[in-house]
């Protein structure tokens, strides 16, 4: 009796397994590369130059290098550091979605009369643009005639114009990014609850869990890919914030509500900025922060499935 042969494959079929799906991955890969890599690459490269984006007649590039020039410069500006502190504030809040979008979306799974229309007045955040939530709350927080001015003034006597405190403009800019957030966030754990096993719960119930234990040793555990999913998105999010800040307050009142994202542009972009290379190392400062978090949840992800 011989030994089975292995399976002898023709160099043909070799090749159609091999070449197939890079041939599949070329257009993503050629796109990331383009509108990713490649202005990452030249935004660090161009964070080492004093340049106000301008070209000489005959085109050339008319910057001056001063390696970490900017960079030191950002160490010494308290613009920059308000922006950062402003930017640690929107990642630490946003966080709230989170826990509030899990307890909207239990209570949306739930099978009762008029489900359907509440479902629809927490979906309606998240279909409106940022524009026009941003409009919204600017009209609520308004000075004599706006609806949170008037609460205040009724409560205490005096009317608080929130967009016009330094001290709490950020706060209230917050709120009104969190509102869509938590939409997001809701509809993420919607489609997670959809798919928690009802075995898992019918077993639960018979060994007499309910409530808080239900919630946290049975529904938690098999919302672990949709919390996942919840984190970077709102962590992106809070990092990321600039239309919110731009339509309600510009960055004001004096630069006080001011993101990383907001001053990069105010620097590269602004009608007295046209500092490109200032503001491309804001903008290096701002990806480096997100790359410290997107990497480590990739990295737990990673480990999570590898130890399975």
């Amino acid at each position: 009796m011989t030994a089975a042969s292995p399976i002898q494959r023709s160099p043909r079929k070799w090749n159609q397994r091999t070449i197939a799906p890079w041939l599949f991955l070329a257009p993503g890969l050629f796109m990331f590369t383009v509108y990713v890599l490649w202005p990452i690459v030249q935004s660090v490269t161009l964070s080492f130059y004093d340049w106000n984006g301008l070209y000489n007649k005959d085109g050339q590039f008319t910057g001056t290098f001063v390696g970490i020039g900017n960079y030191s410069e950002l160490m010494t500006d308290p613009a920059f550091e308000t922006s950062l502190w402003n930017n640690l504030k929107w990642l630490v809040l946003y966080m709230a979605a989170l826990p509030i979008g899990l307890f909207i979306a239990i209570f949306l799974n739930q099978t009762v009369t008029g489900i359907r229309l509440y479902k629809s007045l927490f979906f309606f955040p998240f279909v409106i643009s940022q524009v026009v939530v941003g409009l919204i709350f600017a009209w609520f927080y308004a000075p004599n005639f706006g609806l949170f001015y008037l609460l205040t003034e009724s409560v205490t006597g005096t009317g608080t114009a929130i967009l016009a405190d330094p001290d709490l403009v950020t706060y209230g800019i917050i709120a009104a990014g969190l509102w869509p957030q938590i939409a997001y966030v809701m509809i993420l754990y919607l489609t997670g609850l959809n798919n928690v096993a009802p075995d898992q719960i019918e077993a639960a119930r018979l060994d007499g869990a309910k409530g808080w234990r239900m919630l946290w040793y049975v529904v938690l555990p098999q919302l672990r890919p949709a919390t996942f999913i919840a984190v970077i998105v709102t962590v992106i999010g809070a990092l990321r914030s600039f239309d919110l800040v731009s339509i309600m307050t510009n960055g004001g009142p004096f630069g006080s509500s001011r993101v990383l994202s907001y001053y990069m542009f105010e620097m590269a972009l602004g009608e007295y900025g046209y500092r490109m290379g200032y503001g491309a190392a804001i903008a290096v400062v701002l990806f480096a922060i997100m790359m410290i978090f997107i990497s480590g949840f990739i990295w737990k992800m990673w480990r999570d499935e590898t130890e399975r």
